[in-house]
């Protein structure tokens, strides 16, 4: 049976991979919140790594505040690179395969075409800065590993997108959206089923790949279509706008191309509001 070490269990794609555990009762899974396991401590690591002899780590431990990040930057790279330096070393040394989640924010947002993962890498605050040397560390590490650069990641765990527009919604505040960006909004149980796919199906196509689920869309777009498949759309003041100002510098354009993941590993991915309907419709 593998062993499988989720980290960051606590998070909203730790608690969608352990939804998405459920269908694989084959499976042995340790899900590690950040209290029980910090990826910081490398000492802590070690001897996690040596007590188990896990098959497969599955890295969803992040610093995701990009706001804070442009403040907090020792903490960002501390999360985001240092410690996955470490990890990426302990994974390799203990012949465990590293399934590591990335961002579209590693992008400037300048190309305007979808990203290939052979696209430069530019990133233009430090949360996607941060996020990027963790890559860097993990390929120049080596060992078996997966890196999945993701978009606009949303599920009904946590602080994202999704809950804070239906939290809003529900107080009656009005809503003002940018439509000053472009991504894909992916949904976090798509992805989960993507990685167990990943180890269920024994692949050795190691590397880089980007995944989101189809299609594009503005933050505004997003907000609509959230409002709309919970009926809340005539009830709730939305407007749009052209700029929003933030604390961090955001792409404005992040759309990631996603076929070679699709070729890869035979996926059939839904377009973002099909997804996002089926989240509502639960």
């Amino acid at each position: 049976m593998k062993k499988i070490l989720v980290t960051g269990a606590n998070g909203q794609l730790g608690q969608c991979i352990k939804d998405a555990s459920l269908a694989h009762p084959d499976l042995d899974f340790t899900f590690a919140t950040r209290k029980e396991l910090s990826i910081e401590n490398n000492q802590a690591v070690l001897e996690y790594f040596r007590k188990n002899n896990f098959d497969y780590c599955i890295n969803t431990a992040a610093y995701t505040n990009v706001e804070k990040a442009e403040s907090e930057s020792d903490a960002a790279f501390a999360t985001n690179a240092e410690a996955v330096k470490n990890l990426a070393t302990v994974c390799k040394e203990n012949n465990v395969v590293l399934l590591h989640v990335s961002t579209d924010y590693v992008f400037d947002g300048k190309k305007g075409t979808p990203y290939l993962e052979t696209d430069a890498t530019n990133p233009i605050n430090v949360y996607g800065a941060s996020k990027l040397k963790g890559e860097e560390y993990i390929e120049e590490i080596g060992g078996n590993y997966f890196i999945f650069r993701t978009s606009w990641l949303y599920s009904q765990y946590g602080h994202n997108f999704l809950n804070t527009i239906l939290k809003y919604a529900k107080e009656g505040k009005a809503l003002t959206i940018t439509t000053e960006q472009t991504g894909t909004p992916t949904n976090a149980n798509d992805l989960a089923s993507l990685l167990l796919e990943v180890i269920v199906s024994n692949s050795e196509a190691y590397g880089l790949y980007h995944f989101s689920n189809k299609g594009e869309a503005t933050w505004f777009d997003f907000a609509e279509a959230i409002l709309e498949y919970s009926n809340q759309l005539e009830t709730t003041n939305l407007a749009k706008t052209d700029h929003y100002s933030t604390f961090a510098a955001r792409p404005v354009y992040s759309l990631l191309d996603i076929s070679k993941a699709q070729q890869v590993f035979k996926l059939k991915p839904l377009d973002w509001k099909v997804s996002l309907s089926i989240i509502l419709k639960k």
